[in-house]
């Protein structure tokens, strides 16, 4: 099916530091293609019957629809292929920092020496995946067929360099990551990675990350806050399909938006090292999960908030490490869970 593509402008409707230095340069993220829109057909009955029997007919639209590109993004740290994440191909940079961080493969961002990201668009970008699977013993045929069957996604390669230090916390937990959207723990297979130990960070940590005591954000702040997100994040508006993660720093808005809930908040927190900064809430527009818990609180972030609920295991784990939680905020209200 025919599709058109709407690319945005790397930082744009972020509100991120046009200054900053440290950016991928390998592709033109000036260009990155984040919607596309496709053909459609929408069949549903007219309110209103213009029959005389009053039964209803099926009507039919033909227009085009705007959808949210979800990219294949493989993590490549010192050479090890580590994982696969599905996610919107805008601002990876900060989704691999924030990645590595939530991992626990880095502490700090000066932690990653190098970077390099790379679409893959054609035969040429694929011949280093190419000859690294023909030295594996791939045979030819099945090396042509594999091919031909990435050829059906958006790919992008970021390839990362850490210092020996972290390589030896990849050597120790190495695996394969087969991320899929939508959850943030697909492919883990040890329970060990999956509820990962957060006892060294207490509840004194979380609560002295920012300069100020982390008191509740007020509905006001928050509504606020809300009013400018749905006003901001314009890949949803366009299709209805990503979510976002976003926070306030020096009275203004910063806007992560992906496919996936825990990407956005990876790359909200890639943002924050990358920036060396603390902040004191982050909203989700999505439900609060347990994966987001466990990110929030190794980030040291005091306040998470969600558009939608939270779960039981989040709300727990977030009264049990200090972070202060609220959910189902909405255009007149909004629940704490805990640190109220």
């Amino acid at each position: 099916m025919m599709t058109t593509e709407t690319y945005v402008k790397e930082h744009e409707h972020t509100g991120e530091q046009q200054h900053e230095n440290n950016v991928f340069e390998s592709v033109n993220t000036s260009m990155t293609p984040l919607v596309r829109t496709h053909l459609s057909e929408k069949h549903y009955y007219s309110s209103v019957s213009n029959n005389d029997d009053n039964t209803s007919q099926v009507r039919i639209d033909r227009q085009p629809a705007s959808l949210a590109v979800e990219a294949a993004v493989a993590i490549i740290i010192n050479g090890i292929h580590y994982a696969v994440l599905m996610a919107s191909p805008h601002q990876l940079e900060y989704l691999a920092v924030g990645f590595l961080f939530s991992e626990g493969l880095i502490q700090h961002s000066h932690e990653l020496l190098d970077w390099d990201v790379t679409q893959l668009t054609d035969t040429a970008s694929y011949q280093p995946l190419t000859q690294e699977s023909a030295d594996q013993g791939l045979e030819s045929e099945s090396l042509e067929q594999t091919l031909q069957q990435l050829q059906d996604y958006d790919i992008y390669i970021v390839d990362l360099v850490l210092n020996q230090r972290c390589h030896q916390r990849i050597q120790a937990q190495k695996r394969q990551l087969a991320g899929r959207t939508g959850c943030g723990m697909c492919g883990i297979t040890g329970l060990a990675q999956a509820l990962p130990d957060l006892s060294t960070y207490t509840q004194d940590d979380v609560s002295s990350s920012s300069n100020k005591k982390s008191l509740a954000p007020s509905l006001d702040d928050l509504l606020k806050m809300r009013k400018q997100v749905d006003a901001t994040q314009h890949t949803h508006q366009l299709t209805g399909a990503v979510h976002a993660a976003a926070t306030m720093h020096q009275q203004q808005l910063y806007l992560f938006e992906d496919v996936g809930r825990h990407n956005a908040l990876d790359k909200l927190i890639g943002w924050q090292l990358r920036q060396k900064i603390n902040v004191d809430c982050v909203l989700m527009t999505s439900r609060v999960s347990i994966e987001l818990v466990q990110k929030s609180i190794r980030s040291r972030i005091p306040w998470l908030v969600g558009m939608s609920a939270p779960t039981s295991t989040a709300v727990r784990v977030a009264e049990r490490y200090g972070l202060g939680l609220a959910g189902f905020l909405r255009n007149d209200r909004v629940t704490y869970y805990s640190g109220i």
